[in-house]
């Protein structure tokens, strides 16, 4: 195996753990076809045009870069320069710090400071302030996904610098996000962002992210209700896994019910979901073994494709990357509006008919960098083993 997991650790059966290796390497591989040696970036996406195509480069993305360093952090130095274009996670995160004046959106300057934090940079002060002054406004609204990556930021850099006002702030800010009695989080922390039509619909980020950030802060400095809150979502997310081992999309976050199940996304079934539910059980949380490889099983064996001729594999090592999803193919995305509008007005409802006409039989031929950086985070994070 190229990357052994820590079995202690991370429990799991041998073609699970089978599965997790090759990922990782294919990972290892797949990284510097991502970056952008000219400017030092790493890309937005690499998308295929079609089955035969090879993927190429689009865009570029700090945030991606950000999330690459966290991840990179648990390679080894050679490793490291390998995927992060000669530089280690040291030099790069420098070199992220530096960006951060250019910086206008929260989550990317938490995710910044968070990489600064992690690796114990001589400029985390920095990259506190930075994410201080996007962050200025307590009763603003925002992303839930980029309040949660606030409170992990902070959390980190705990032991490093005086953060404790801004993460109460924060902590709270995630915490009253929910509504009176449900465990799943919103799209939002509140009002002002979305349209009336979707307000009450939340993604399978918006549940993983708080999940790790109140796990994280449990860890950090004792604090059961954020324990509870993680738990309780975790717990409610694992319930609704689909039959096939899917982690499912769109959630109404009045019911805890599901709203539309796709697209599935790969990146939650080998990086994401598991990334959340083992910090959290590394908390002090209880174990989701069995959830995390009936995931990962997905990937290899998609439930929706048995059968269909000519499906095409989710990982493609000769190309370095795992297709980005499995998706209906329904145009402007018809289905997720129609149960939208349809859960809006009848909270349960879905519209009928939409399944049986719009099958999730498409394959996204994409892959983004992002969801290797959460790859090698969930997956060779050895903070608590050492």
């Amino acid at each position: 195996m190229v990357f052994p997991l820590d079995t202690a650790r991370v429990p799991l059966d041998a073609d699970a753990a089978e599965l997790v290796d090759r990922l990782c390497a294919l990972a290892l591989d797949g990284l510097p076809a991502m970056y952008r040696a000219d400017s030092d970036e790493f890309v937005f996406t690499r998308a295929a045009a079609g089955a035969t195509t090879r993927p190429e480069q689009r865009g570029t993305s700090t945030r991606y870069a950000a999330i690459v360093a966290l991840g990179a952090h648990w390679l080894g130095v050679d490793q490291q320069r390998q995927v992060l274009g000669g530089h280690t996670v040291a030099e790069y995160v420098s070199l992220l710090i530096g960006r951060l004046p250019r910086v206008r959106n929260l989550g990317d300057a938490a995710l910044i400071a968070w990489a600064a934090a992690q690796t114990k940079h001589d400029d985390l002060p920095r990259a506190l302030a930075a994410l201080k002054a996007l962050d200025s406004d307590a009763g603003k609204p925002q992303y839930v996904v980029e309040a949660a990556w606030v409170v992990a930021a902070l959390a980190a850099a705990r032991p490093y610098a005086d953060v404790e006002a801004h993460l109460a702030a924060a902590r709270d800010r995630l915490l009253d996000s929910r509504h009176s009695g449900r465990a799943l989080f919103p799209h939002a922390t509140r009002a002002g962002l979305l349209p009336w039509y979707r307000s009450h619909v939340a993604c399978y980020a918006d549940q993983v992210y708080p999940i790790q950030a109140l796990a994280r802060l449990h860890r950090s400095g004792d604090d059961p209700a954020a324990l509870r809150a993680a738990t309780a979502c975790a717990d409610r997310i694992c319930e609704l896994q689909g039959a096939g081992g899917q982690w499912w999309w769109h959630y109404d976050a009045r019911t805890d019910k599901v709203v539309e199940g796709y697209p599935v996304y790969t990146v939650h079934q080998h990086a994401m979901g598991p990334m959340a539910l083992l910090d959290l059980t590394e908390a002090g949380g209880p174990s989701y073994r069995e959830p995390i490889e009936r995931g990962l099983r997905w990937i290899t064996d998609p439930l929706e494709l048995r059968g269909v001729e000519g499906a095409e594999d989710i990982i493609r090592a000769a190309d370095g990357v795992t297709w980005r999803k499995v998706y209906r193919g329904d145009p402007r995305k018809v289905v997720r509006a129609a149960n939208g509008l349809a859960s809006k007005l009848l909270p349960g409802r879905q519209m009928p008919g939409v399944n049986r006409i719009y099958k999730p039989l498409a394959v996204d031929r994409e892959c983004r960098p992002y969801e290797f950086g959460w790859l090698f985070f969930a997956w060779l994070n050895r903070e608590v083993a050492s």
